[in-house]
C-alpha cells in the first residue's frame, strides 16, 4: 500500500463521520494533489498523502492545542508513526506559521517540525487553497474570501489568513507556472511528433 492509500484510510477514519464537510474538502484537496503528478514526479504520492492528512487535526479525537496543523502533525509523528516528510508538510501547510504566531505556538511548531522543501509545501498549499469546503475547485482569491466570511474579520484565523495571503498567492502562482511549463512542453512534443511523421 502506498502512502496516499494509507493516508486516505486514516483520514477517512478520523474525518468522514464526525466532519463530513471537512472530509469532502480533504478528498478534493487530495484529488488536486494527485493531478499534480506531472509536476511533482516521484513526490506526487507524498504530497497526495499529505493532502489527505492536512486537516486531520480538526478531528475531535485529535484536538489538543486547537491548532489543527500542530495537532495533526503530532498525531502523525507520535501515534501513527508517519513519514517525517508527511509530518512536516501537515505541520506547515498553507503558511501555518502565521496562525501559529497568532496562537502563541510558533516556538512549538518550529522546534518540533522543520519546514519541508519549498516546492512540496507550495504544492500542498496550492491544493488546499484552490479547493473549497465542499470539495469543489475555487479560485484562490475566492477561497481566501470564503475563509474570511466563514470566520469573520476579527477571528484569529482571518488575521492569520491576511498575514499568509502573500505566501499563499506566491505558492499558487509557483504551481500554476510549473503546470503551464509542463503543458507547454507536452504541446511542443506533440507538434514535434506530428512533424516527424
Amino acid at each position: 500500500m502506498g502512502q496516499a492509500e494509507w493516508a486516505r484510510d486514516l483520514a477517512e477514519r478520523l474525518l468522514a463521520e464526525p466532519l463530513s464537510r471537512r472530509w469532502a474538502h480533504t478528498r478534493g484537496v487530495a484529488a488536486r494533489a494527485a493531478s499534480l503528478a506531472p509536476v511533482l514526479g516521484d513526490d506526487a504520492d507524498t504530497v497526495t498523502a499529505a493532502a489527505y492528512l492536512h486537516d486531520i487535526g480538526y478531528s475531535p479525537e485529535l484536538v489538543d492545542t486547537g491548532f489543527h496543523p500542530l495537532d495533526g502533525a503530532r498525531y502523525l509523528r507520535d501515534i501513527a508513526g508517519a513519514d517525517e516528510r508527511l509530518c512536516r508538510l501537515v505541520a506547515h501547510h498553507s503558511c501555518a506559521v502565521n496562525e501559529a504566531t497568532e496562537r502563541d505556538l510558533y516556538d512549538a511548531l518550529t522546534k518540533e517540525f522543520a519546514p519541508e522543501r519549498r516546492e512540496l509545501a507550495d504544492a500542498l498549499t496550492y491544493c488546499d487553497m484552490t479547493i473549497g469546503p465542499d470539495g469543489r475547485h475555487l479560485d484562490v482569491r475566492d477561497r481566501l474570501a470564503e475563509i474570511h466570511s466563514r470566520y469573520g474579520p476579527d477571528h484569529l484565523v482571518s488575521r492569520s489568513i491576511t498575514l499568509s495571503t502573500p505566501c499563499i498567492l506566491a505558492a499558487v502562482r509557483s504551481i500554476e507556472a510549473a503546470l503551464s511549463d509542463v503543458r507547454q512542453a507536452g504541446s511542443a512534443e506533440v507538434v514535434a511528433d506530428s512533424q516527424s511523421h
